[in-house]
């Protein structure tokens, strides 16, 4: 037995065991600094959307740059106008990754996120509702502002 060897919940163990989750959360920092920084709201300037572009409709995520763009504002209000899904989609994105790395600490290398079929079709079939109605007159209220 290697008697140099760390027990996972040591504290050296544990901070080790957070690389992942640290260079997960650096690469939302960026991500959000150049939103912040390179105002998405002005026309043109990430590019346009396909789905948009090919079909016309507005695909879930239409609108998620203005939206995180105006979270790092902190202008809830036009992120949710921009689009409403990514506002309760932010906060199980900051509470799955507290949960990640609680569990990384403890030495746990278990999936952050698991879902099981049910709730996976669940959401599926939620997206595709959503998308449904924000691209109908009576749901136009979803779309991007």
């Amino acid at each position: 037995m290697d008697t140099h060897s760390e027990n996972p919940t040591t504290p050296a163990a544990g901070l080790r065991a957070l690389g992942a989750p640290a260079a997960v959360v650096a690469g939302a920092v960026v991500a959000a600094a150049i939103l912040h920084f390179r105002d998405p709201h002005q026309p043109g300037s990430y590019g346009f959307c396909p789905v948009y572009a090919l079909t016309g409709w507005w695909c879930p995520a239409c609108g998620g740059l203005r939206a995180v763009h105006d979270l790092t504002n902190l202008d809830i209000g036009a992120a949710v106008a921009g689009n409403v899904l990514i506002v309760p989609f932010m906060a199980v994105m900051v509470f799955a990754w507290i949960g990640w790395v609680r569990r990384r600490w403890r030495g746990q290398r278990d999936r952050t996120i698991v879902f099981g079929p049910r709730v996976m079709v669940g959401v599926l079939i939620f997206v595709a509702a959503f998308t449904v109605t924000r691209n109908t007159s009576w749901g136009s209220w979803l779309a991007p502002a």
